[in-house]
C-alpha cells in the first residue's frame, strides 16, 4: 500500500467529534513498514494526539527508531502543513532530507523536507555538554 492510501484509509478513524477535521498520516520506516496515525482529539483540550505523533508512537512500538518518508492528509483548502510539535517529532526520527508529503483530500499535494520543514532543528548534538 502506497503512503497516500495509507494515509487516507487512516484518516477515516480519526476520533475529532469537537473539530470535525480528521489528519492522517503514513510513515514509512528505514525496514520498508508502512506505519499509520489518526488525530485523537480529547475534550480536555489541547490533550489530544496528532496524526504525526501517532504514526512514530506506532513506529517505535515496533521497534523501530528512522523513518524514510512521510505522508500527511486532511480535508482542507491547501495541503496540511504539521504543527511545530510533530516536526520536531518527524525531525527526531528522520533526516533533514527525508521528503514529507503534504496533501488534501481534494488530491492537492506539496513534497517538502524535514529540513524546509524545520530549519535548525534541536537536535542530540546540541546536548553534546550534558
Amino acid at each position: 500500500m502506497s503512503l497516500k492510501d495509507a494515509a487516507t484509509a487512516v484518516r477515516e478513524n480519526a476520533h475529532a467529534p469537537y473539530s470535525n477535521f480528521k489528519v492522517g498520516a503514513a510513515i514509512r520506516a528505514a525496514s520498508g513498514t508502512v506505519y499509520v496515525g489518526c488525530n485523537v482529539e480529547n475534550v480536555a483540550y489541547p490533550e489530544g494526539t496528532c496524526a504525526e505523533a501517532g504514526a512514530i508512537a506506532a513506529m517505535v512500538a515496533a521497534g523501530e527508531t528512522r523513518l524514510e518518508a512521510a505522508y500527511v492528509i486532511a480535508d482542507c483548502p491547501a495541503p496540511i502543513p504539521p504543527c511545530g510539535g510533530c516536526r520536531q517529532k518527524l525531525a527526531e526520527f528522520g533526516a533533514a532530507d527525508v521528503q514529507v508529503t503534504l496533501a488534501t483530500t481534494d488530491g492537492l499535494e506539496r513534497t517538502t523536507t524535514i529540513g524546509d520543514l524545520l530549519p535548525g532543528a534541536f537536535g542530540a548534538d546540541h546536548m553534546e555538554r550534558s
